[in-house]
């Protein structure tokens, strides 16, 4: 169980205390909205009005305490920044912090972030993939170069198994389970025979994968 100092308590805040209750994890919440932190209250386990900014406040947190401080301010950059570096300046563990440009991100960088997130950047990215293609359901970019995707089994593989169409060695990918409904096979074996309906999930270099989508 990991414990999270949250600040910053908008929509993309909220939804992450939501998930951490969900996770189980131990959550102090901060806002200066007193709304905001009223509405969180059901999903952490405290929560806080305070403004990060301050610096006595932010000490009074405790943030050497913490697994991991995430910054999810997204309306005051300068807010973000300001905080990001207090964090760090009181023994923050790991401090993550939203971004909404390139430049932001640099900047939370150099002054204390260990990462960043781009929750905009990112889903629109992954939208656009998954509306872009007629047979993608899902898409988890893991790095520059690889990505996970859900996609359907071309109608030429009814019937036939993973070792009679050479999978890997054809076409470079990776398959990492075979869905059926609600069923999902994780690493499916060699003699796995396609059904028509069934989806995949593959992994391999985004090129590799562009090529097989078009196949």
């Amino acid at each position: 169980m990991k414990s999270v100092l949250l600040i910053g308590l908008g929509r993309f805040g909220r939804h992450m205390a939501m998930k951490f209750q969900q996770m189980h994890c131990e959550v102090l919440a901060v806002d200066h909205d007193e709304d905001r932190v009223n509405d969180v209250l059901p999903y952490v386990t405290n929560a806080q009005i305070g403004d990060s900014t301050n610096e006595q406040f932010i000490a009074s947190l405790g943030v050497r305490n913490f697994d991991v401080c995430v910054v999810a301010i997204g309306d005051n950059f300068q807010s973000s920044l300001e905080t990001t570096s207090l964090l760090k300046e009181q023994g923050a563990r790991f401090v993550v912090a939203r971004a909404s440009r390139d430049v932001h991100a640099k900047f939370l960088l150099r002054n204390g972030a260990d990462d960043v997130v781009y929750p905009e950047k990112q889903m629109a990215i992954r939208t656009a993939v998954r509306y872009g293609n007629d047979n993608v359901y899902d898409y988890v970019q893991l790095t520059g170069d690889h990505s996970i995707y859900e996609t359907s089994t071309p109608a030429s593989w009814d019937g036939k198994t993973i070792v009679e169409l050479q999978v890997r060695q054809r076409y470079h990918i990776n398959i990492l389970a075979v869905k059926h409904g609600d069923v999902l096979e994780p690493l499916p074996s060699a003699d796995h025979v396609f059904r028509a309906g069934e989806s995949l999930l593959i992994l391999g270099s985004n090129s590799d994968i562009e090529k097989f989508l078009h196949f």
